[in-house]
């Protein structure tokens, strides 16, 4: 990877690259942007491939974070975190404590959360060593674990885009496909299932296919099939560019949403959503509620305030099919042009500040 090239390209401010030997912490953190304010973004941990695979996950989630803070209507830029080892046996206090320190050390620039691999529990330990973390336990006043929220605000957002698709947001009786059912999901299927939705799930780990098979009477199919069910909506909840030459053309589902983050392999799988008349909820505004829940944080977290501001993930997506059917573009680019619209205009807001400061400071010069 020509890391500079790449870091141009999409103008990312700071790449921060952090190890202990000790405790085998390889982290990567990326600062995308910070013109709305600090970089918020989670802290992902994952089995990666290779050095290579990991540093462009974390450059295209932190990105993703600037994107998904813009378009929700908060103060904040975009960042990430990818910390490479197997989440299930990897893990250890020293590891999450010296990545602390790491994060102590950018003095703001970068706040952190639970992502994919994480837990509250781990940015408990995180908070031993730096204040610029949250999603950490009530205990300490903050909002715990994040994942309820972020599923709750998926849901609303599901229901958005049926009303575009189906006329009606009512979830009762629609086959809905969820790929993953992992902390997120797992809540997400809780709320699908209480609305009357029939439930068809896949994850690559067997016990949490069974639990949702218990819990919400789900169907279970194997990991690759899940491209292939007929249903009404399709819900990746797993990784990312699940949407793809692949699988496209194999699904049958009317609507996409679901939780999962850069769920497009490329723009131009975007545009062949578009083409089939397919409604795609952009993972970025769908997805927004654990980082606009945990963001209430930063104010002196109140839940009834926080979960107020998730309902608007409804409303986002409504403004963002609207943009699309205004401008005949496909949603990704309706969803980017409200995020890139609001950033611009702070960017323009900040050079006329600029501006009439240096005009002052050169009349009182004369």
């Amino acid at each position: 990877m020509k890391l500079f090239q790449e870091m141009e390209k999409y103008n990312y401010e700071q790449v921060v690259v952090c190890q202990d030997k000790a405790s085998g912490l390889k982290a990567i953190i990326v600062i995308h942007d910070t013109t709305l304010g600090p970089a918020l973004g989670g802290t992902r941990m994952w089995r990666y491939d290779s050095e290579e695979a990991a540093f462009e996950d974390a450059l295209r989630l932190a990105k993703g974070m600037t994107y998904k803070n813009a378009a929700a209507g908060l103060n904040l830029g975009g960042g990430k975190t990818v910390i490479i080892g197997d989440p299930r046996k990897d893990k250890n206090e020293e590891m999450f404590r010296a990545f602390g320190r790491y994060i102590q050390g950018l003095n703001g620039r970068y706040i952190t959360a639970e992502d994919v691999g994480t837990t509250v529990e781990d940015m408990d330990i995180i908070h031993d060593e730096t204040d610029f973390v949250t999603g950490i336990s009530p205990a300490f006043g903050s909002s715990g674990n994040p994942s309820p929220v972020t599923a709750y605000g998926v849901y609303v957002g599901m229901k958005a885009a049926a009303k575009e698709a189906f006329g009606s947001d009512e979830l009762t009786g629609k086959v809905i496909a969820v790929q993953g059912v992992g902390n997120v999901s797992y809540h997400l299927c809780k709320l699908l299932n209480e609305e009357g939705a029939v439930l068809i799930v896949t994850d690559i780990h067997k016990e949490s296919v069974e639990r949702a098979v218990r819990d919400f009477n789900a169907k279970a199919v194997d990991p690759d099939s899940i491209f292939d069910v007929e249903c009404d909506i399709f819900s990746p909840c797993a990784l990312g560019a699940v949407i793809n030459d692949d699988t496209i053309n194999r699904l049958k589902a009317k609507v996409i949403a679901g939780a999962a983050n850069n769920q497009l392999k490329k723009d131009e799988h975007g545009e062949m959503l578009h083409e089939k008349d397919i409604v795609y909820a952009p993972d970025y505004v769908i997805n927004a509620g654990g980082v606009i829940n945990v963001a209430d944080e930063l104010y002196g977290y109140n839940r009834e305030r926080a979960m107020k501001k998730v309902e608007g993930v409804y409303d986002n997506i409504k403004k963002v099919i609207d943009i699309s059917k205004r401008d005949r573009i496909p949603t990704y680019l309706a969803a980017d042009r409200l995020a890139e619209e609001r950033i611009e205009k702070m960017k323009d807001s900040r050079k006329q500040f600029l501006r009439n400061g240096c005009h002052i400071l050169s009349r009182r010069s004369y």
